[in-house]
């Protein structure tokens, strides 16, 4: 049996189980689903590291099953991301999560790092399977389909080390050179992507503040309520009010609760997303003046006439060619980028605002019920007083 093929005894995450609905429901809307579950740890002798399954499910012609199941670890990930930025490299290739996180904020291999890890590269994955041409991919269908000892084999097969030391040159070379006349186009989104890493790096820190300040009420909240309780016990005339006072803060304090793990589901991991998207498009950014730097140089050298220039107006040429399909990728994937960041935008904020509003009217209501029974009470009260 092919080791790759899906299996009906496979144990089925509840991911897997949806991305199965939706192939056999809407086949003809999108043909290539894949989920990222299971993670697991491995031990060895030289290093602790997570490997996390990627089940694949598609109709396309090209690969050799429907079904296809490997296990993959953050290099993995890291080695495709490099060959999409190699193959596209004025594409803007989705993000990754860190490889290392804060210092002191969560242990490496904590659960709740390991699962938004996990929701990450899940995220990362499906992006690229809805990208117009980073989809087909080669080497994007090779890591999606093909066994460890397969994929290790592939990775071979790169370019040597003096080639890419030689790339690494020549790239540091023409960065170094700077671009004489970027177009107008491009400066205007260069100074964009700054605006925009500005702007979403705050609010990211921010949000984080937030999100932690809200985590201290939080832990704070769960101590109130339980000493009201303990108070009842040696106050007999108010044991009725410090009662339904510490109900009320238990409440509270679950929707407290609720609202925080709407906050860190929804809102922070786009934010950060987007911190993340903001380095890649300067990445992009740098990679496309290279391409023109590299002309403007041969350019140069043809004008002046520095070298050999028998060969010149053929390079020349080809470059103008590379130049222009790195220009026309770049835009065409610029206001791509741009309406998913937009639409992601509007939607984490949205869903924010739902997630307060329905906090504030959980609470608001627990306290007017307090209220109300406060009242109610004191007119039984006064009623007995009577004579």
């Amino acid at each position: 049996m092919d080791m790759n093929s899906f299996s009906p005894m496979m144990p089925t995450s509840p991911l897997s189980m949806i991305n199965q609905i939706k192939f056999e429901d809407e086949p003809d809307l999108k043909d290539l689903f894949i989920t990222v579950d299971e993670p697991e740890s491995h031990v060895t002798t030289i290093e602790t590291f997570i490997t996390y399954r990627i089940i694949t499910k598609t109709s396309r012609g090209e690969f050799d099953s429907s079904e296809f199941e490997v296990r993959r670890r953050y290099q993995d990930f890291l080695w495709l991301k490099g060959k999409l930025e190699e193959a596209h490299p004025t594409l803007i290739i989705p993000p990754l999560p860190e490889k290392f996180i804060v210092k002191g904020m969560v242990e490496r291999f904590n659960d709740d790092f390991i699962e938004t890890r996990r929701k990450a590269l899940h995220k990362f994955l499906n992006r690229i399977a809805d990208h117009p041409t980073l989809t087909f991919n080669e080497d994007f269908k090779i890591f999606l389909t093909a066994q460890a000892w397969e994929l290790s084999s592939h990775k071979k097969q790169g370019p040597g080390l003096l080639s890419r030391m030689g790339q690494t040159v020549r790239a540091v070379a023409s960065s170094m050179r700077g671009v004489k006349n970027r177009p107008e186009e491009f400066m205007e989104m260069n100074n964009f992507i700054e605006l925009f890493s500005q702007k979403i790096n705050l609010i990211d820190k921010i949000s984080q503040r937030i999100y932690k300040e809200e985590r201290e009420y939080f832990d704070e909240m769960k101590e109130y309520g339980p000493i009201h309780i303990l108070w009842s016990a040696s106050e007999e005339d108010l044991v009725d009010t410090l009662k339904d006072v510490a109900g009320c803060i238990d409440r509270c304090c679950k929707a407290t609760e609720k609202r925080m793990s709407g906050l860190s589901e929804a809102l922070l991991p786009v934010v950060h997303e987007y911190v993340l998207y903001s380095e890649m498009l300067m990445g992009v950014m740098k990679r496309r003046d290279q391409i023109q730097a590299e002309l403007d140089s041969k350019v140069e050298a043809l004008t002046y006439k520095k070298t050999d220039t028998d060969l010149l107006p053929e390079e020349i040429g080809k470059l103008e060619d590379k130049v222009e399909c790195a220009n026309n990728a770049l835009k065409a994937d610029w206001e791509r980028w741009k309406q998913n960041m937009q639409n992601d935008i509007k939607l984490a904020f949205t869903d924010m605002a739902e997630e307060n509003i329905h906090y504030y009217e959980q609470c608001l209501a627990t306290w007017e019920s307090f209220l109300t029974s406060q009242t109610n009470l004191h007119l039984e009260e006064t009623s007995e007083d009577k004579p």
